[in-house]
């Protein structure tokens, strides 16, 4: 039991670092249709962009770790965000009105661009930071094994929380959001009622990589190993969250993001790690074809 739980605390951990990646892919989503196949790469710039921030603060003498962690997180979040706005305004706003494919295959373009620019820029060697915050909370122990929480652990839950508290508000209380909702369901019609979709649009893309940023501080300061191919893996087990959890729904992707972290922790530790990829994409496979929407997704209505 001790086992299991503690399983289910580094489950719950993981979970909440795929469910920010998946909320960037479910955002765009719901208002353009298009999948952001460069966000796995977004969010590997701000696991860079964190670990930059981290060795300059270190150079600098600034330790004290509560400071040091929110000036590194704004500073990824805001490297992130324009690199985010700088994806929509290349690859996907002057293909608007392109067929499909063609925002698909840019986007695709744009996520190797990234890949082999923070390779040039930074080497393709692993990049290892000393572990930042240490200790944690004893929750019970039995037969030798012990039961913890770090930390750590405590802080990417609770900010995850935190996080999602605030975009739901920003999305259901806000202009914004509405502007946001009126062009998921109709931008031309939004656009006559006085919407500016293009700023929307662009404004969404840059949440979403805001949200990939934090999930990527999250990643340095957890693992403490980061190299420029991070975010191929994360970006497709993101979007196997969100359509998990059904794609276009924020919930949903926290949800299918929660999921895939306790499938990966719980198959690592029961059965053979080399295969816990398998194990996420099966119950992805299976998902589809029994609920195709996602768990909390709904269908699509042909307007006529």
């Amino acid at each position: 039991m001790e086992y299991f739980i503690q399983q289910l605390i580094n489950g719950l951990t993981l979970g909440a670092i795929y469910g920010l990646i998946a909320i960037g892919y479910t955002m765009v989503y719901g208002i353009i249709g298009m999948i952001n196949f460069a966000h796995g790469e977004i969010y590997m710039i701000g696991a860079f962009v964190s670990f930059i921030a981290f060795l300059v603060l270190g150079a600098v003498g600034i330790t004290y770790i509560p400071l040091a962690l929110l000036v590194v997180l704004l500073l990824a979040m805001v490297f992130s965000a324009i690199y985010g706005w700088s994806v929509e305004r290349i690859a996907y706003r002057p293909l608007r009105g392109a067929p499909r494919l063609s925002p698909l295959i840019s986007a695709i373009g744009m996520s190797i661009f990234l890949q082999n620019y923070v390779q040039i820029l930074q080497g393709a060697r692993v990049k290892a930071m000393q572990p930042l915050i240490s200790g944690g909370f004893t929750l019970m122990e039995h037969d030798g094994f012990t039961v913890t929480i770090s930390y750590l652990q405590i802080f990417i839950i609770v900010l995850t929380i935190v996080l999602m508290a605030v975009f739901a508000t920003v999305i259901g209380k806000t202009a914004l959001g509405r502007a946001q909702r009126a062009c998921e369901q109709d931008r031309v019609m939004a656009s006559l009622v006085g919407v500016n979709v293009d700023r929307t649009i662009s404004l969404t893309f840059v949440m979403g990589a805001s949200l990939a940023a934090v999930a990527g501080l999250m990643v340095t300061i957890y693992y403490g190993v980061i190299d420029f191919y991070i975010g191929f893996l994360a970006g497709i087990k993101a979007f196997t969250a969100a359509v998990l959890g059904g794609i276009g729904s924020m919930p949903g992707a926290m949800l299918g993001g929660l999921l895939i972290g306790l499938v990966e922790a719980f198959w690592s530790a029961y059965f053979s790690i080399e295969y816990k990829d398998v194990a996420v994409f099966s119950i992805l496979v299976l998902v589809l074809i029994f609920r195709p929407t996602g768990i909390l997704g709904k269908p699509e209505v042909d307007k006529v």
